[in-house]
């Protein structure tokens, strides 16, 4: 039988809502409080989804909260995470892991000398779209992976989200805000990351808000590089063009992430959601392999706007509590996270130094979840549909 473990969730923003519902999917986990540097925002969603409110504090000092899904602003991240792992609280965090390198590696070594466990956002990887991925080229489908190319490119936030100011400041931007979910994927698929090169630059110098809601009609000024072209070397040869932006009108890359192979071409699908299909292309032409059949593939999220996608927020704190219990590493563990923390640092870095910088780090490949396993982590009577 799965243990269950007692989590409480610290920021009660806008990504709260899908943490809170998510987490009737998986059996590892029970949500029971919430905090928030507003109490009154804490106390209404507490009533929302029938949780505890309680302050910080109270929530990092209750015995009966094993683990803490820190939400919060990335400025806050580091805070509130290494708050938790003092706490003793097993910590999964939104991404980015932290805003510098020499935080991250604090994370990394309070949870290892602690004896705890530390994950992070993204955990889309872990899908039944990026998993069947990772199968195609470990089977050896596409032979040799020698280059490739991602894209994440729209025209910002500013048009839906009620607050986006924090994302065109210095530690966002789209390569600290997108990236990691592109990232992360390409690390799964081809192992750590050697060297980048990269160019950047803003197009406006501030963005209106359209999106109803307290901001509205105010003026972002935009003090972060807003497009970004990147140049990924992997240790394993292969080289990966990544770019990022926003400040697009419109784009013809109708696949958000490609990787090309000595023997075949593989589409993989956006790396935001953990659902979608694959194409294999190859000499005999092209093959579509469904990935709706593989847990946590199939679509159970309608958009505002209609879009149905896969949505299995929280899987990665899943997989981090069960490794728990089974004294085994997260595969979104904390060491992925600064992993891909630093290529992210170093992407900015290059842009602004124009040259190519080394990775210190490095990282295995976090091993594959097969289906038997990530069955396992599917709570008895799970939802299988959402609503936003």
């Amino acid at each position: 039988m799965t243990k269950q473990w007692s989590v409480g969730i610290i920021g009660c923003g806008h990504i709260f809502d899908a943490y809170a519902r998510l987490s009737q999917v998986f059996a590892p986990l029970r949500i029971v409080a919430c905090a928030d540097i507003d109490p009154a925002t804490a106390e209404r969603r507490a009533q929302q989804y029938g949780l505890r409110a309680m302050s910080v504090s109270d929530l990092l000092a209750d015995p009966a909260i094993d683990a803490v899904i820190n939400l919060t602003n990335p400025a806050s991240h580091v805070e509130i995470s290494a708050a938790a792992l003092k706490a003793g609280k097993h910590t999964y965090t939104e991404k980015p892991l932290a805003l510098s390198l020499a935080d991250g590696r604090l994370l990394v070594e309070l949870a290892n000398r602690h004896g705890l466990g530390l994950a992070g956002a993204p955990d889309t990887f872990l899908g039944g779209a990026h998993q069947s991925a990772r199968t195609v080229i470990d089977e050896g489908a596409i032979g040799t992976a020698k280059s490739g190319s991602a894209h994440f490119m729209n025209h910002g936030m500013e048009a839906w989200h009620p607050n986006p100011h924090p994302y065109f400041q210095v530690g966002a931007g789209p390569v600290l805000d997108m990236g990691p979910y592109y990232v992360t994927v390409l690390v799964s698929l081809l192992g750590p990351i050697k060297r980048v090169v990269a160019l950047a630059q803003q197009f406006f110098d501030e963005r209106l808000v359209t999106a109803p809601g307290p901001n509205q009609n105010t003026l972002v000024p935009v003090n972060t590089p807003t497009t970004s072209q990147s140049l990924l070397e992997f240790h394993s040869g292969a080289q990966v063009h990544v770019s990022v932006s926003y400040d697009t009108w419109g784009h013809g890359h109708t696949n958000p992430i490609e990787i090309h192979g000595t023997k075949a071409s593989l589409m993989v699908p956006d790396p935001n959601y953990f659902g979608g299909p694959l194409e294999l292309i190859d000499g005999t032409g092209r093959r579509r392999i469904e990935t709706d059949g593989r847990p946590f593939g199939r679509l159970n999220w309608r958009e505002p706007a209609g879009a149905y996608i896969g949505n299995y927020r929280g899987l990665g704190l899943a997989d981090m509590l069960a490794g728990v219990a089974e004294g085994r590493k997260a595969r979104a563990s904390g060491e992925l996270a600064l992993h891909v923390l630093e290529v992210l640092l170093a992407i900015v870095q290059s842009a602004a130094e124009a040259r190519f910088v080394d990775i210190a780090s490095t990282v295995e490949r976090p091993a594959p979840l097969p289906a038997d396993e990530a069955s396992r982590l599917i709570a008895a009577n799970a939802p299988l549909e959402f609503a936003s």
